[in-house]
């Protein structure tokens, strides 16, 4: 992008949404624009509901059941950030700050269908900013120089994009992995990331003994130390399995499963 074009994205009110608080403590803060973040798991957990509300009630549910979550907590700190996403300005920039692992791109796969239910998306910038060569999965090992670099290489979203985009995260909730599949296809030359993300999801899918490739993936490590800990098998299986870049609180719920087969 220009620097043309980067100082004529002031014409509008610029709206930033982020993959996570992390981003938000780093945020330079020489880019103007009101913050959102995508503070959530979708790929984790529960995802069905026809509405926004019925989500919301199935992911605060879902949510709840974690000892460091309250379902109330989900209305507060994940719903009212959706909701500002869903009110945003028809006359604005939004700039969808997200990497190129799967657990980000499942909550970027939602943010792009709430913004694209909306009318009028013509009138709106839609951009996507990703972290630069070799930081594909962390925004969090960039500098300040780095991310404000990301932000001038946003990537214009076009509507008729938008369109398609906007269907991955239907299919998703369906678990249709042929259209994924297609849609991520028909979009590789310009979003090449997508496919390696679709399918690592579809890798998830369990094979005969009943787990998906993160958790046989997960097995071997275990079973590769003496004495496992979560801590040390947390490690190595972040490092093996960057494009899914699962927290910890969803690498345990594996790990305690498959300790207790």
């Amino acid at each position: 992008m220009s620097d043309s074009q980067y100082h004529h994205s002031y014409d509008k009110p610029q709206y930033h949404i982020l993959n996570g608080d992390a981003l938000k403590q780093q945020f330079p803060q020489s880019i103007d624009g009101e913050i959102i973040v995508a503070r959530e798991c979708l790929v984790d957990g529960n995802v069905q509901g026809n509405d926004f509300e019925s989500l919301m009630n199935n992911r605060s549910k879902f949510i709840g059941q974690y000892p460091e979550c309250t379902a109330e907590d989900y209305y507060v700190k994940t719903v009212t950030e959706f909701k500002k996403i869903i009110a945003l300005n028809h006359n604005c920039h939004i700039n969808c700050w997200f990497e190129d692992d799967l657990f980000c791109q499942v909550n970027f796969w939602y943010v792009l269908f709430l913004v694209s239910q909306q009318s009028n998306e013509c009138e709106r910038g839609i951009y996507l900013v990703r972290p630069n060569k070799g930081n594909e999965y962390s925004f969090g090992h960039m500098s300040l120089p780095e991310l404000t670099a990301a932000f001038q290489n946003r990537r214009l979203i076009l509507p008729e994009h938008l369109a398609v985009l906007g269907q991955l995260w239907p299919n998703y909730q369906k678990n249709n992995h042929s259209k994924l599949s297609q849609i991520a296809e028909s979009l590789k030359g310009e979003f090449p990331f997508l496919l390696p993300a679709v399918n690592a999801h579809i890798a998830r899918t369990p094979d005969e003994s009943g787990l998906g490739y993160p958790e046989r993936v997960l097995l071997e490590i275990i079973n590769a130390q003496e004495q496992p800990s979560f801590k040390t098998v947390f490690r190595v299986f972040h490092q093996q399995m960057a494009i899914y870049s699962f927290g910890d609180l969803q690498v345990k719920a594996m790990y305690d499963r498959l300790m207790n087969i």
